[in-house]
């Protein structure tokens, strides 16, 4: 029997819009503040996106991309078109255009390891210097620019909501999922890649329960999935991330679901850190491994993943108090070597890790 899954329970994660006075304006959750408080942030300074992307407020590779697409856009709207036509509104607006490559690298560099962002606002910048050899003025480009980042909103739901029905045909009737980090509907605009596939599952009467990693230095697995489940209604166990292996030993997980910030054309895969070592356990004890990603966070020119650049967060994460003498090791995504996972799910379809291109 199915179960009634509360998706309407689940808010909006980001939106680019207009405020009351023409401007664009872009919305976010700051999952920095979740379980204690839901808080919605709103402006329409693009370098504030740009810090929101680097301090956590908005996370999760998925939504980072649209995120970094939105601040390209407020860049756009807010500020490059009007001072470029302020400087005489030619059609090719050279001056618009090189600006617009220094917003670029700024927004790109915000954090290294999760492809779907420099994906996104390459996208939307290849967009806009397709417009102005075309001769659109600055102001047109920034309105498609603005279009374009909403339409990535619309298509992130329609796509995780493929990764959802695909991967739910891979989950068994009572099946006990483990997951890593939280690559759920606040890592996207809306619905999530692994806990899509939770939630698609769990509305099939699939899902028995689904165990959370705390998932630490940060807690992203405590904070925001047990956070997410519980309002979706999906049962949830929260564990250390210590407890993975006796959970494993006891035959209580039936499979592993974990995102991905960037998967090389091989398979290897990067996510949070510790998602290698559930990779490692599950294999000991025969559990399958799966990972959900879009095809946008597929990078196919690094042949590995020994190429994937690994972010470095800062050490009072781990240590808020120095110690003299002691030195702090805080890598923010490990590399699951495809050998060990068992299918990653697009949505386009489930395929073994060799297989993706």
């Amino acid at each position: 029997m199915a179960n009634e899954i509360r998706l309407d329970n689940l808010p909006r994660t980001v939106a680019l819009e207009h405020d009351g006075e023409g401007r664009a304006c872009f919305s976010y959750i700051d999952q920095r503040k979740l379980p204690e408080v839901l808080a919605f942030e709103r402006t329409g300074q693009w370098r504030q996106v740009v810090d929101a992307i680097k301090t956590l407020a908005v996370r999760g590779a998925p939504v980072i991309g649209i995120a970094g697409a939105a601040a390209l856009a407020l860049w756009a709207c807010n500020e490059g078109a009007s001072r470029a036509c302020s400087h005489g509104c030619d059609p090719a607006a050279s001056r618009f255009l090189e600006e617009l490559e220094a917003v670029v690298d700024e927004i790109v560099a915000a954090r290294p390891t999760a492809v779907n962002l420099e994906w996104a606002v390459r996208r939307a910048a290849h967009r806009a210097r397709a417009l102005a050899d075309e001769g659109a003025f600055p102001d047109e480009v920034a309105d498609a620019l603005f279009a374009d980042a909403q339409r990535m909103e619309a298509e992130d739901e329609a796509v995780n909501r493929a990764i959802g029905a695909h991967g739910a045909q891979l989950v068994g009737p009572g099946s006990r999922l483990l997951t890593h980090c939280n690559a759920g509907s606040l890592a996207t605009a809306f619905y999530g890649t692994a806990l899509g596939v939770v939630y698609a599952a769990a509305e099939r009467g699939l899902v028995e329960r689904v165990y959370a990693d705390e998932t630490r230095p940060v807690g992203q697995g405590a904070r925001l999935t047990a956070w997410e489940l519980s309002r979706a209604g999906v049962p949830c166990t929260l564990i250390c991330d210590n407890m993975a292996a006796s959970l494993m030993a006891a035959g209580r997980v039936d499979a592993v679901l974990v995102g991905a910030d960037r998967i090389a054309a091989n398979g290897d895969t990067a996510n949070k850190i510790g998602t290698y070592g559930v990779a490692v356990l599950a294999r000991h004890h025969g559990i399958p491994f799966y990972v959900a990603a879009p095809t946008s966070t597929i990078d196919f020119s690094l042949a590995d993943g020994s190429g994937i650049p690994i972010e470095e967060r800062d050490p009072s994460e781990v240590l808020p108090y120095p110690l003299a003498g002691v030195d702090v090791w805080n890598p923010a995504f490990d590399v699951t070597p495809a050998s060990l996972i068992t299918a990653i799910v697009t949505e386009r379809g489930v395929f073994a890790p060799g297989e993706l291109r």
